[in-house]
């Protein structure tokens, strides 16, 4: 750091906070556990130098555990009447173990019972999403909570930022080249991070429509910019769309304005976009008109999916299974996350997930229409728009499964929940219902 060679303890100090924050949490204050964790939850280059010290690898687990039972301990409990989704998550735990072993009898797979089979190993990571999912709904505890998770979102979101752009303005982008695009903080590839950055993009877009003070409004903004503009330079076109998709329902949902805006861009892109983007774009198709190799890819692999969901469409193949065998061009993952839940876990699985959508689209949209709090409708609207992101993201690969890129937007779920209860528990004063009945402008006791 600054040549002062302090740089180099950055992951000790780092990991023997997560150290101390495990024993706070067990004894005094897991609300403190969970701000720790939030800027690490993404930042998976930064976690992997824990593997240097004791139980480094599971220093994350370690702390969510820490919060959720300490949690416990003080007598913390769920949101009252917003246990759908923590229902539906526990149900989709349960059946994604029982298809590992329904893989297991079909010979699709070994036994998960060892930290060494990697089918077990991939669905005792992907369980610590809706842990960090629980941890935030029991420890949100008010609305300055909330404002702190936000302001430690967007610090995450900014450290992400910083990182993506000192790798990418390293090299030279005058044409596009595949070999020069790196893997990224969250350490799985750009594409990963691009879904990553236009989730997040899009949630201060949304957070940004209620904010009265100027300043934080502008930080906001700003914060959207150089996130847009760094997922510009990961060269995800599946990021891009999900932005343009986002900012379109933006539009409908609170700012009309934002439909002409996305119009003018769509035909004016080629002349604004640096070359790099535009040719990166424009290799969907060769000069003959037909799919160049990666969409080429991505088609093959899908047509081969139809037939392994035709062989086992109720059940599907077993959880985790997909990996285990070589596709097209030795490939192991179907690049879509709706295909590959439907291959491994069937019609029963993607019922389960679609529930689990819906609910998440229903929490944050009920606290964007009903609260009457600025920060809460922010947020709410925010959130919304973060998961319509996701969900197209997840079109062009899995997204969903990556501790990384989900886990920060389930935490924002948890906490909407929280803020959810939080409004409607707020008491209506005289004094507010006669300022309502004067004011033409509800927002303006936003502080």
């Amino acid at each position: 750091m600054l040549g002062t060679g302090i740089g180099h303890y950055i992951p000790l100090v780092a990991y023997l906070g997560f150290c101390v924050m495990i024993i706070v949490s067990l004894v005094k204050r897991p609300l403190y556990g969970l701000y720790y964790m939030i800027p690490f939850l993404p930042y998976r280059t930064m976690r992997d130098h824990f593997l240097d010290y004791p139980l480094g690898g599971n220093m994350l687990t370690i702390l969510v555990l820490a919060v959720i039972v300490g949690a416990l301990i003080k007598g913390k409990r769920l949101p009252k009447g917003k246990g759908k989704l923590y229902l539906i998550w526990l149900i989709f735990a349960i059946y994604l173990y029982i298809s590992m072993w329904l893989g297991v009898a079909m010979g699709n797979a070994p036994p998960p019972i060892w930290l060494q089979d990697i089918n077990f190993v991939t669905w005792k990571d992907y369980m610590l999403i809706p842990l960090v999912f629980l941890a935030a709904g029991l420890v949100v505890e008010d609305r300055k909570s909330v404002k702190i998770i936000i302001f430690l979102t967007a610090f995450s979101v900014v450290a992400i930022d910083r990182s993506c752009l000192m790798d990418s303005m390293s090299r030279s982008w005058s044409n596009f080249d595949e070999n020069k695009r790196g893997g990224g903080p969250l350490g799985f590839g750009s594409n990963q991070t691009a879904a990553y950055l236009a989730q997040f993009s899009m949630f201060f877009w949304g957070f940004a429509q209620f904010l009265k003070r100027k300043k934080l409004r502008l930080i906001s903004y700003g914060i959207v910019a150089l996130t847009i503009f760094t997922d510009m330079y990961t060269f995800s076109r599946g990021s891009y769309l999900a932005i343009i998709l986002s900012v379109v329902v933006l539009g409908f949902l609170k700012d009309r304005k934002l439909l002409i805006v996305a119009a003018l861009f769509l035909v004016t892109w080629q002349a604004i976009v640096p070359t790099a983007v535009r040719e990166r774009v424009n290799m969907t198709e060769n000069s003959n008109g037909q799919l160049e190799s990666s969409a080429n890819e991505r088609v093959r692999l899908w047509q081969d999916a139809e037939d392994a969901i035709a062989a086992d469409p109720i059940f599907g193949a077993g959880f985790a299974t997909y990996q285990l065998t070589a596709h097209v061009d030795n490939l192991r993952d179907t690049h879509n996350w709706y295909i590959k839940v439907l291959v491994e876990t069937g019609i029963v699985g993607m019922l389960i997930v679609l529930a689990m959508l819906q609910q998440m689209l229903a929490a944050a949209y009920r606290l964007f229409k009903i609260a009457e709090d600025p920060l809460y409708r922010g947020f709410g609207l925010g959130l919304f728009l973060a998961i319509c992101a996701c969900l197209v993201a997840n079109c062009f690969g899995d997204r969903w499964t990556y501790i990384e890129i989900t886990s920060p937007l389930w935490l924002l779920v948890g906490t909407t929940l929280r803020a959810t209860e939080f409004s409607e528990a707020a008491p209506v004063t005289e004094a507010t219902a006669s300022n309502a009945t004067i004011s033409t402008n509800p927002f303006l006791a936003y502080r």
